[in-house]
């Protein structure tokens, strides 16, 4: 046999080799982050529900879901472990403010201004001028005779009503 023959046979092999390679990898680090985890810690399930660990055993998973509701989950059934700034933000709806509170919007728009003079300035301003919103006519006629030229024009078109008396029987 040549090297030719033999070379899609040794591609398919390594291809192979590194698709369980990585999976292996996968497997090793999820079963890492169930092992590390401690009572007290936020995780999800792999059907979407979230909780609070508050026991752990050697294949098992004590969860507190709620107050007075304990549930027991397979480790396996752990799909990820959550910071605490993570779970609160999902599960209680608190985001942790990195900024400090010089950086607030206020509610009041008057205290974002330099004084309350220039303000008045600005909203007088503001009252002179029209509002262009661009849609203007580019064809304007005059008033007058545009409607009574339309109006001639559809009468004329337009077969006349009766009162029921009709040619066609």
């Amino acid at each position: 046999m040549s090297l030719v023959t033999l070379l899609p046979f040794i591609v398919l092999i390594g291809a192979m080799f590194l698709m369980t390679r990585s999976a292996k990898k996968k497997q090793q680090a999820a079963a890492n982050m169930r092992n590390d985890m401690q009572p007290g810690s936020g995780v999800r399930t792999i059907g979407g529900m979230y909780a609070t660990v508050k026991e752990v055993g050697e294949d098992t998973v004590l969860l507190d879901a709620g107050p007075g509701v304990d549930l027991l989950f397979a480790k396996n059934a752990i799909g990820a472990v959550l910071t605490d700034d993570e779970y609160n933000r999902i599960v209680h709806g608190i985001e942790h403010d990195l900024k400090s509170d010089s950086d607030v919007v206020p509610d009041d728009a008057s205290s974002l201004t330099d004084s309350d003079e220039s303000a008045d300035e600005a909203a007088a301003a503001s009252d002179d001028k029209s509002v262009d919103l661009g849609k203007k006519d580019t064809a304007e006629e005059p008033a007058d005779e545009a409607p009574t030229e339309a109006a001639e024009a559809k009468s004329d078109d337009e077969p006349k009503k009766t009162d029921g008396d009709s040619d066609a029987k």
